[in-house]
């Protein structure tokens, strides 16, 4: 609904997997480092990665819809 147009919503979903998959490398880095403990650490990484899979199959979506 925020979006101008179906290109402004493919673009705007594009950038969210690019946020998602930094915040991803920040986990693993988190993970590595030992700073949290690692189970809570790969709950956060098992939700990142389905939020990265729902992203994709949206951006692939609305490509394919353009």
């Amino acid at each position: 609904q925020g979006a101008a147009s179906k290109k402004d919503f493919t673009n705007k979903m594009t950038i969210s997997k690019k946020e998602a998959r930094e915040t991803r490398y920040w986990l693993r880095l988190i993970k590595d480092s030992g700073t949290l403990k690692i189970a809570q650490v790969e709950s956060l990484l098992d939700e990142c990665n389905s939020i990265l899979k729902i992203l994709t199959a949206i951006v692939k979506t609305s490509k394919e819809n353009s």
